[in-house]
């Protein structure tokens, strides 16, 4: 029976994934294969290497950097978490990513990405490191209207949320029977309808099949939590949430309020997994 990890985005609310994963990294809770969306497919690369606390690390020490995201680089470059720095440089150069355990570790890696031109998620599996890898991560993590379209073998991409925010359903349907799935949203948290609209509309408006998947988003957000319940209550998927709404924004640069959402994620992991 293979077991999956599920993780679902939201930008930096997925330091508290990052706290789930680094404890099941340091009790040697294992997995057969991973599926990340965005921030949790960017995150989730670090458990398949097996290094834990990096993704808080790096998020702290560049949190005030321009070079690595906000405003002068979504003015200068198109993108809020710079293209080149936060996704290249870091891994390659500031903290490295260990490119050899990533290859050689028996876990399988998958994230999600959104085809612009469809509004369809697409699924890729990865097991080469390096560069490649690194772009698939900016794919998915390209949040619409703060980040340019990511081209990949033909295909024009954005944030994998977009069009499956939880994709617990695709490992189901790749033979995990048993999962764990760690959500970024307390316990009946609903998502409303996307107050810009109007803007994507004005923004992305070569891509009505893309605009149409994100004006129903929060209807396939709050349709996907009701089936992690029902998994949830079946005994097929161990659900971990936070207790509360976390205490960081989606693009928040204060280390302070990283370090806090992590350890709320070492403790809802703790409680979980009983420890």
């Amino acid at each position: 029976m293979k077991t999956g990890l599920v993780l679902e985005g939201g930008a930096l609310r997925g330091l508290f994934s990052a706290g789930v994963m680094d404890v099941m990294l340091e009790h040697g809770i294992n997995v057969d294969g991973v599926v990340g969306v965005s921030a949790g497919a960017a995150f989730g690369v670090n458990y398949v290497s097996r290094q834990a606390g990096r993704a808080l690390r790096y998020n702290q020490r560049f949190a005030g950097d321009r070079r690595y995201c906000g405003l002068w680089s979504l003015l200068t470059t198109g993108d809020y978490f710079n293209a080149r720095f936060a996704y290249h440089t870091v891994p390659s150069e500031y903290d490295l990513f260990d490119n050899e355990a990533f290859e050689s570790s028996p876990v399988d890696y998958t994230l999600v990405t959104t085809d612009v031109v469809t509004g369809k998620p697409y699924y890729k599996s990865i097991k080469q490191g390096g560069e490649v890898l690194y772009e698939w991560i900016r794919a998915s993590s390209s949040m619409p209207m703060v980040s340019r379209i990511v081209d990949i073998d033909g295909m024009h991409l954005l944030d994998g949320g977009i069009s499956d925010s939880i994709p617990l359903r695709y490992m189901e349907q790749q033979g995990y029977e048993r999962n764990i799935v760690v959500l970024t949203q307390p316990y009946g948290f609903v998502k409303k309808p996307n107050r810009l609209m109007w803007l994507a509309r004005m923004m992305l408006r070569r891509y009505p099949a893309l605009l149409d998947v994100m004006a129903h988003r929060h209807e396939m957000y709050n349709e996907q939590l009701e089936y992690v319940k029902k998994r949830e209550s079946d005994g097929a998927a161990l659900v971990i949430r936070p207790f509360d709404t976390l205490p960081i924004t989606r693009l928040s640069s204060d280390p302070a309020k990283m370090q806090e959402t992590y350890d709320l994620g070492v403790k809802a992991a703790k409680f979980a997994f009983k420890l």
